[in-house]
């Protein structure tokens, strides 16, 4: 069968960029080694886990501030089944929701292992034989998989990743996560809010190092607060070993040589992801890859191979579904001889734990590093009406200007509903907007969003109003 496009990988970059190829005219087939489109955001990433996150979010909520709100509950408990049921059921829903627009976009999907043959053949092993399909553009999305350390062999069981961690019929006693990235943070914030107790032994000095390092301070103490997470940071994890019915985890500090050994009945690793490029036939065609294993690409997202191109975790840069999202759509309006635009500096990193994490832009620390001179303005969450209305006092706005021209560099946010609240900056920075700009706009009272404006006014030298 011949094709306009292939996309190879049905996640949100690679079913993304198939809808767009055919609302722009393209004939277009989508092959998904997995029964199940959707890639893993939307099986075992992104959208399992939210869900997971909001349900412990309402027991924690209920448990720890309803009698506040005047609201007496008898006979508290959890029923981790229907949790993990719910889960299930917002995951099927949405990927129900994807074969849809498969459908409505009269996209051929073609379920089963893809492997190229030459630069513009697939050969698609599916459960009704072999089937080989080509096309003169084939872009591939096959995303990310867990990767792991020396030392930790994960065994599903116990020694576990955030897949496994989705499905436990038991909530831990203990917890170990083994990383203070996004992951880990999140998935033990869904067991601590339940009752368990967490540890995070972390490689560098802080957590979610990637991001503003004050976001990370306060993310640290808040989870300390609220919901008693410990944290080892600036330590090797050496060894951890499954002993039946606990795990043992052996780490050294990077600081003083000192060993620790820390035992419970879980262990998560979270040490970020690799790009999954097995048995695709890259080799064959001559595609070439970085030493992390990553496709190299060029500024149309092509490959060193004409017509062979690649999005999403396969490629360098951040590992998000919305950045591949938007590689998606890029690749498919290159293909239509449109001009397409991406900003990589100005797609957005966030964090769901509560309260939420986010940033856009240079951190205070890129911009030292530079010489780029610069000024900031903060506001508290506590100061804001609407905080203190909804319980939720914690965190703060940041914003970082140019100290000449009062141009926007960064905007970073812990706080209630952050991953909402940090488009108006992503907006603001794509515009190219000042300080200013911001502190003179409207924003609507009480939100949560007030914070931002009072941080700008912070930022562009006159004093906050409510500080």
């Amino acid at each position: 069968m011949n094709y306009d496009v292939i996309v190879v990988g049905s996640g949100p970059g690679g079913y993304v960029c198939a809808i767009r190829c055919a609302q722009l005219g393209f004939k277009t087939a989508i092959v998904e080694r997995y029964a199940a489109l959707g890639g893993t955001c939307l099986n075992v990433g992104c959208i399992p886990s939210k869900a997971l996150l909001d349900s412990s979010e309402h027991y924690h909520n209920a448990k720890n501030h309803f009698a506040t709100h005047g609201i007496g509950l008898d006979n508290l408990r959890i029923d981790l089944t229907q949790m993990i049921k719910r889960k299930d059921d917002v995951v099927k829903q949405t990927v129900a929701g994807i074969q849809f627009l498969m459908k409505k976009n009269k996209i051929d999907v073609y379920n089963g292992h893809g492997t190229f043959e030459t630069s513009n053949t697939l050969s698609v092993q599916t459960s009704d034989g072999q089937k080989v399909i080509q096309a003169p553009r084939i872009v591939i999305a096959t995303g990310s998989k867990p990767a792991s350390i020396p030392g930790v062999t994960i065994d599903k069981k116990r020694i576990i990743t955030s897949t496994e961690a989705l499905n436990l019929t038991e909530i831990p006693k203990h917890l170990l996560v083994i990383g203070g990235g996004v992951i880990g943070l999140e998935m033990g914030s869904v067991y601590a809010r339940l009752g368990a107790k967490v540890t995070v032994i972390e490689y560098l000095d802080a957590i979610i190092a990637g991001m503003d390092r004050e976001l990370g301070k306060e993310t640290k103490k808040v989870l300390e607060k609220q919901l008693g997470f410990s944290f080892y940071l600036s330590h090797e994890v050496k060894q951890v070993q499954n002993n039946g019915d606990a795990v043992v985890l052996q780490a050294v500090s990077r600081e003083t040589g000192n060993a620790i050994e820390l035992s419970g009945d879980y262990c998560i690793v979270s040490t970020g992801r690799k790009p999954y490029t097995e048995n695709l036939g890259l080799e064959k065609i001559g595609v070439n890859l970085d030493k992390r294993g990553r496709v190299i690409v060029d500024e149309h997202l092509q490959t060193n191979v004409a017509g062979v191109y690649a999005i999403g975790d396969v490629i360098p840069g951040m590992m998000l579904a919305h950045k591949a999202s938007e590689e998606g759509v890029f690749v498919a309006e290159h293909f239509a001889g449109q001009h397409p635009h991406i900003n990589y500096r100005n797609i957005p990193a966030v964090v769901y734990t509560w309260p939420e994490v986010s940033g856009v832009g240079y951190t205070e620390e890129e911009l030292k590093e530079t010489g780029t001179p610069y000024k900031k303005g903060s506001f508290p969450f506590r100061a804001l009406g609407r905080s203190r209305a909804s319980m939720d006092l914690d965190g703060f706005v940041k914003i970082l200007a140019h100290q000449h021209t009062d141009e926007l560099l960064g905007v970073h946010i812990i706080g209630p509903r952050s991953a909402d609240i940090i488009a108006e900056a992503v907006v603001a920075l794509e515009f190219r907007a000042s300080a200013e700009d911001l502190a003179i706009f409207s924003h609507a009272h009480p939100t949560f969003t007030e914070a931002v404006k009072e941080a700008a006014l912070a930022a562009t030298g006159n004093r906050p109003i409510h500080l």
